[in-house]
């Protein structure tokens, strides 16, 4: 019998392109992926998107399978939401160099900007957030479904992006910092800080 053959695809080069914060929100996101378990021991994913420009949790979406399709329906709930980027930093992933995505990514006019293979730090903000991310919710929860996950991932962005303080951003919030920055107050010192979770 004959069996087609595996051809395994070459990651094609990537450029070192240095990481640095955008002039203006909404200019370059970051995305990635994680994992974890249930307590049934089934795997689940997790699509965390950032904005590099003041770190603001922009989404973070729960699920089992997060294929290509799924991630580009995420990027048009988001876009709806937030605006359009016109960069998107990420990895080498399947779902990323997907037709699909990259498909869908030039009919928006979106440039997708890739870390090179093994050098996880090129797209460091992700990375940072991730850790954050993965000590206060995945690691400190037992999940019993999905949507467990979903609930407990949508309040902590609400408490990260508006309560909050930062390092990288002077020790403000992401929200004050876009909103200070953006003309929208003119200054402020104070921002509310919760004990729920640990400052990042």
């Amino acid at each position: 019998m004959n069996r087609r053959r595996k051809v395994r695809r070459r990651v094609p080069a990537r450029v070192k392109v240095p990481l640095v914060v955008p002039e203006q929100a909404g200019d370059t996101w970051s995305m990635d992926f994680m994992c974890d378990v249930m307590m049934n021991k089934r795997r689940f994913r997790t699509l965390n998107i950032i904005d590099d420009y003041n770190r603001e949790a922009i989404a973070v979406e729960a699920a089992y399978t997060i294929p290509a399709v799924r991630v580009t329906q995420i990027l048009e709930r988001t876009i709806h939401e937030q605006g359009k980027p016109n960069c998107i930093r990420v990895d080498n992933g399947p779902e990323i160099n997907s037709k699909e995505f990259k498909d869908w990514c030039e009919s928006k006019s979106i440039t997708v900007q890739f870390t090179q293979p093994g050098k996880p730090m090129q797209n460091g903000y992700i990375e940072r957030f991730n850790r954050t991310f993965r000590e206060n919710i995945l690691d400190a929860y037992l999940f019993e479904d999905i949507n467990q996950v979903q609930v407990l991932a949508d309040e902590w962005m609400e408490d990260y992006n508006y309560s909050w303080p930062h390092e990288a951003l002077g020790g403000i919030t992401p929200d004050l910092y876009k909103r200070l920055n953006c003309g929208d107050i003119e200054n402020s010192t104070e921002f509310p800080t919760s004990p729920q979770f640990k400052q990042q």
